[in-house]
């Protein structure tokens, strides 16, 4: 009896869609880039309820000849290559020929295509089933419609994020399509809501639609060949940065990429000048002979393979690196007319050449770096391709060679937490110094007041001991764990804002916050959403009335790096910390009987408290010790 199976054909179109189209974004992205190889220049994308009720494409390609229909839906059926020589210089998007048929395996499929001079003709396809060609109305292009999407593999579905989620991927990938193809036109529609548009009218438009017009006004445009590269689009400023890399985007040869060779490079380019828990702001295109890299690593398509990592990274490291230290190659780096100031030696010697930066970018004034740049991480020991999610965001780990589990040295001296600062570890961690504190009480009752010094330490003798208390760092530490307590039991009282605080994020950050609407507003944030992707602050802790909420933001926005949920409460220790400081008695301030007393109830004899910032709230100095001081004994 024979046990080698020779699976049907919609068996493996559905095993095939599995690594295809594994969400709901990967048939936005696939379909797209069917359009853009059509020679699209206008496409309008649809989605409804995040792609999983509908997603349709409509392009002004060169469309589909009728006779080609029911061969769109064949696995491995592709216009784009024909021999196995093609591979090897792959110039179009897709190529593999397998993205219609592992979605149809998995939807319901309509498409509708006309091409120059004929009829418009329709087909469908029914989870891998095509049905009959059928005259259809369409003045030019491609119209494809997928709906339903994984209804006939309820476990896959199972898997999917919310629509909110799965919308915010696809709109993430919308925009790299926006920013990699600037001559085509882009509407893009959720639920009926039109969300983005670009009209096709180059990089600057793109990014200023993408991201806003003030953002080209931090960036460098560039435009440079280096060692057979071209390396084009905008980089941050020395001074612009955001809390996370969702603001990052690699095209290669007009491919969006993730590659860990480049992003190294680019980050050590800047690892001088950013300061902790920031990421660089970059818009790039790469250029580089098909016979230099390999696409055809894994079915997504996100991941290249390069002849020569070293090559990559240095030509990148080069181009960057030059532009923000302001060097004399510079100036056949940057595009337009606005000009450096030049930077000088102590002996009046200029460091670097004048040369011209962005119209739109803004007067760079010399500056001080944060510290000496690291050496460079070689190239080849940089990670080569992997299987990854490429909407998940990247982190240092993938970014650098693999080192010691527990820590990790990245490369602008950040120690990355070993595994006991999260989850059980970390709580744990909390609860023994907890309890290590409180373990160390005396006996009020049997305490003596002897005085003050310097209007700043409270003496207290106990038997053979005497207790020298910080004024300011024990009130300090009372303050500081009653506002936590509130937070936790989320007691707060809230201050309403004059003038509410306004700001926009992109669409991954816009549903990392929406997630999180709640435990914001539990503590005494009054946020809300305010148009797509902008939220509107109203109200903060009264407690927390000097906040400065865009760096609070931008602290919330960099836990989506993190390998957790935010934990607002720990974002917001250091604030709670700086408001008891300015609520807490001064050392220097004398206090009443009256007051001293109060304090030291408040105290409740834990003299192993330590004030929020690591200082000891009580010394103990034993009676043998001052003797010994005193040479009383030996």
């Amino acid at each position: 009896m024979k046990k080698i199976n020779i699976l049907d054909r919609n068996i493996y179109n559905r095993i095939a869609a599995g690594e295809v189209v594994d969400r709901p974004y990967s048939a936005v992205k696939e379909l797209i880039e069917n359009s853009i190889d059509a020679g699209a220049t206008d496409i309008e994308i649809y989605v409804e309820n995040g792609g999983r009720q509908l997603i349709k494409i409509v392009d002004n390609g060169c469309g589909i000849e009728r006779d080609d229909l029911p061969a769109a839906f064949a696995p491995h059926a592709t216009s784009k290559i024909s021999k196995v020589e093609d591979l090897d210089d792959v110039k179009t998007l897709g190529f593999r020929g397998e993205a219609l048929a592992s979605i149809s395996a998995i939807s319901k499929v309509e498409i509708v295509s006309v091409t120059a001079g004929n009829a418009a003709w329709k087909i469908t396809c029914d989870g891998g089933n095509v049905g009959q060609i059928s005259p259809a109305a369409l003045g030019k292009g491609t119209v494809i419609s997928v709906r339903n999407l994984f209804y006939n593999t309820p476990v896959r579905a199972k898997f999917l994020k919310t629509d909110k989620k799965e919308e915010a991927d696809i709109t993430n990938f919308v925009t790299r399509y926006i920013l990699g193809n600037t001559s085509i036109s882009f509407k893009y529609y959720v639920d009926g809501e039109l969300v983005l548009q670009s009209f096709g009218g180059g990089l600057d438009e793109a990014v200023a639609q993408v991201y806003g017009a003030k953002t080209l006004s931090q960036c460098y445009k560039i435009d440079a060949e280096k060692d057979g590269f071209k390396v084009s689009g905008f980089i941050g400023n020395q001074n612009f940065f955001k809390p996370n890399k969702t603001y990052q985007s690699v095209f290669l040869n007009g491919r969006y990429i993730v590659n860990n060779t480049i992003a190294t490079a680019i980050n050590n380019a800047y690892a001088s000048y950013m300061m902790k828990r920031q990421f660089p702001f970059y818009v790039l295109n790469i250029g580089v002979s098909g016979d230099f890299v390999d696409v055809n690593v894994h079915p997504n398509k996100a991941d290249v393979r390069f002849l020569d990592n070293r090559r990559v990274f240095g030509a990148v490291y080069s181009v960057v690196s030059s532009v923000l230290d302001g060097t004399v190659k510079a100036a056949d780096f940057v595009v337009g007319e606005k000009r450096i100031p030049e930077i000088k030696s102590t002996s009046g010697e200029c460091v670097n050449k004048i040369y011209s930066q962005p119209e739109t970018a803004p007067l760079v004034m010399p500056y001080e770096k944060i510290s000496e740049k690291p050496t460079s991480v070689a190239a080849n020991d940089l990670p080569q391709s992997q299987d990854f999610d490429p909407t998940r965001d990247l982190t240092f780990n993938d970014y650098m060679p693999k080192q010691s589990v527990a820590e990790m040295t990245v490369t602008d001296g950040t120690v990355l937490p070993s595994i006991e600062n999260y989850g059980l570890f970390k709580a744990e961690k909390e609860f023994r110094e907890k309890e290590r504190e409180t373990q160390q009480k005396i006996d009020c009752k049997s305490c003596k007041f002897r005085g003050s010094l310097f209007d700043t330490y409270l003496l207290y003798e106990v038997g053979e001991t005497v207790y020298l208390i910080d004024q300011h760092a024990a009130h300090e530490r009372l303050i500081y764990d009653e506002l936590r307590k509130k937070m936790r039991e989320r007691n707060i009282v809230r201050q309403p804002m004059l003038i509410p605080y306004i700001f926009s994020v992109n669409s991954v950050e816009a549903q990392f916050l929406e997630s999180n609407l709640q435990l914001l507003r539990s503590m005494g944030f009054g946020l809300s959403v305010f148009g797509y992707c902008s939220f509107r602050v109203d109200e903060v802790p009264v407690n927390l009335q000097d906040i400065d909420i865009g760096a609070f933001m931008d602290e919330i926005l960099a836990q989506i790096s993190s390998l957790k949920s935010v934990s607002v409460e720990d974002i917001l220790k250091d604030k709670i910390a700086t408001c008891a400081c300015k609520h807490a008695v001064k050392g220097g301030m004398r206090l009443t009987e009256q007051e001293v007393d109060a304090l030291f109830e408040m105290l409740d004899g834990n003299i192993g408290l330590k004030c929020p910032h690591g200082r000891p709230v009580c010394v103990a100095l034993a009676k043998r010790d001052i003797e010994k001081m005193f040479k009383r004994i030996v």
